[in-house]
């Protein structure tokens, strides 16, 4: 499975991804004594599974029989414990996060919160898995594994990395040309990031120490890998096509701010802030964490090898890249034809299966797809219920205060503040945009925040903000598990790199939104 979260890496710990011990559980190296049995770590894992869990359901159990406020129906309210005890589960993961789902759908089903019935109620409950954002999320995990088995994505990123990387810095380009050539049509920034990307920046690490693991963690290979997490996080910020949660934000935009925010619209918002975070990020990484000059013609020596034995391009790698195109085409000018980002999508599939690029038997084991459809259906539908049933108007009207005598500008850039830093208590983008996007565009709304604005701030936070934690998203534990940093040293630096976006994506992104007149 590779869904665009954290809960996707044991199918790469199978594939004996290197530096990573366990999943969900201790996040680094020496989190389990090395003199601990197999049998005894399971235990501990058990225990510590079922204590989370517990706190799951005693988070849920106190706000079910907490006094319904004025303002909210008692159903409301009983969705609103389930939601907040489902997004506990997704940061505290005793199990994950499709498995969570569907036991909020079984208990919202089963007290019969969303209808007279349990019928009704279930009825209700699964109208999530109709949305067209849920079956676009899918659409692009089919094509995404098609790109990935074929071996397109690995031979564009090590083209990229051969043709740029001359000097350190130039492979530090190549990884972040890689990302932005990938990330419109590998919707998972884990499968992207952890599953493409990252073993090939482990691999050209090695090869400037002659693959010696323990010689390689060095200040070079520190600054590559701190250049492929965070450029992992930018492009995903680029495209709604860029991060699986991200039709979240799109559709609580729809829903909440009445604004359309497809995928033309996500990315022309994207393209100047995001390109010049893609071109400073490096330069930017060179002075915090100031790699000694080195001979890198090894590493790009090994892309090339890499490159060589691939062979060359196949005729399903060709229609690969013809169908991509053709995507990036409808969805860039949708606007003049009305076709949904969705039916394009759908449109690459067919076209995959018509031209036998893919088999329907391969796309029905995409794991990551249809793991995606149960938790992204479900959280849909709770979104969608929650604002039916008046819970986010009431806390749009109580959290008011936050901005209250703030302007409409100071309050978008309050709240997208707020919003950016409250990631440190999340362990997953998802949770995150999950938790809190609806929520913060309906206060934005109280505040008279023009809509376009507060939904582009949120929109590309939801994802830049994965740089402050080693644990925010798959492909940033990923790297971090590649055993060349400490936590310590990695939040440093990711509190200085989110100092780079705000200066950034607000020190160019606001005259841009200004010029393209979102505010």
């Amino acid at each position: 499975m590779v869904p665009g979260e954290s809960n996707d890496f044991p199918c790469l710990l199978q594939e004996g991804f290197p530096g990573l011990t366990s999943v969900g559980e201790e996040r680094w190296m020496d989190a389990e004594p090395m003199k601990a049995s197999p049998a005894t770590q399971n235990e501990r894992r058990s225990a510590s599974r079922e204590i989370r869990l517990g706190v799951c359901l005693l988070v849920g159990l106190i706000l079910w029989f907490t006094p319904t406020p004025d303002g909210v129906e008692e159903r409301g309210w009983n969705l609103f414990a389930v939601f907040v005890a489902t997004i506990v589960g997704f940061i505290l993961r005793p199990f994950r996060m499709a498995t969570l789902v569907l036991i909020a759908i079984l208990v919202l089903t089963l007290t019969q919160t969303l209808g007279e019935t349990s019928k009704a109620s279930l009825q209700t409950a699964l109208a999530g898995y109709g949305n067209t954002t849920v079956w676009l999320v899918i659409a692009a995990f089919l094509i995404s594994g098609a790109v990935i088995r074929s071996g397109l994505g690995r031979r564009v990123a090590l083209a990229l990395i051969y043709r740029l990387g001359r000097t350190q810095t130039g492979i530090a380009y190549g990884i972040g040309a890689a990302e932005l050539v990938l990330g419109p049509i590998i919707p998972s920034n884990t499968a992207r990031g952890g599953g493409v990307l990252a073993p090939i920046v482990d691999a050209l690490c090695l090869s400037l120490s002659d693959g010696d693991r323990i010689k390689s963690r060095n200040r070079i290979s520190e600054y590559l890998v701190l250049c492929g997490a965070h450029a992992n996080l930018i492009t995903a910020a680029m495209f709604l096509t860029g991060m699986a949660a991200n039709p979240i934000v799109a559709e609580a935009a729809s829903d909440v701010a009445g604004v359309e925010f497809g995928w033309g619209t996500w990315a022309l918002g994207s393209i100047l802030p995001g390109l010049a975070a893609l071109l400073l990020l490096p330069h930017f990484l060179k002075r915090t964490i100031r790699p000694p000059s080195m001979d890198v013609r090894a590493a790009r020596d090994r892309a090339h090898q890499d490159l060589r034995e691939m062979g060359p391009i196949t005729t399903k790698e060709r229609i690969l890249v013809g169908v991509f195109l053709v995507m990036v085409g409808f969805w860039a000018t949708a606007s003049f034809h009305h076709i949904h980002t969705t039916v394009v999508a759908l449109l690459g599939v067919v076209i995959l299966l018509l031209t036998r690029v893919e088999t329907w038997r391969d796309m029905s084991r995409n794991e990551g797809a249809w793991d995606a459809m149960v938790w992204l259906g479900g959280l849909v539908m709770m979104a969608n219920q929650l604002r039916e049933l008046g819970v986010i108007d009431w806390f749009a009207a109580n959290a008011g205060s936050w901005v209250e005598g703030f302007g409409p500008l100071p309050a978008a850039l309050l709240l997208a503040l707020i919003y950016f830093y409250s990631m440190y208590g999340f362990s997953m983008l998802t949770g995150h945009i999950t938790a809190m996007v609806a929520a913060f565009l309906a206060v934005a709304g109280l505040a008279g925040t023009p809509p376009l604005l507060m939904v582009a701030l949120l929109a590309y936070f939801s994802n830049l903000c994965g740089c402050l934690t080693n644990y925010s998203t798959g492909p940033v534990v990923i790297y971090f598990g590649l055993g060349y940093h400490t936590p310590k040293e990695w939040f440093r630096v990711g509190f200085l790199v989110s100092l780079f976006h705000l200066v950034v994506w607000l020190g160019l992104g606001l005259p841009w939104w200004k010029l393209l007149g979102w505010w």
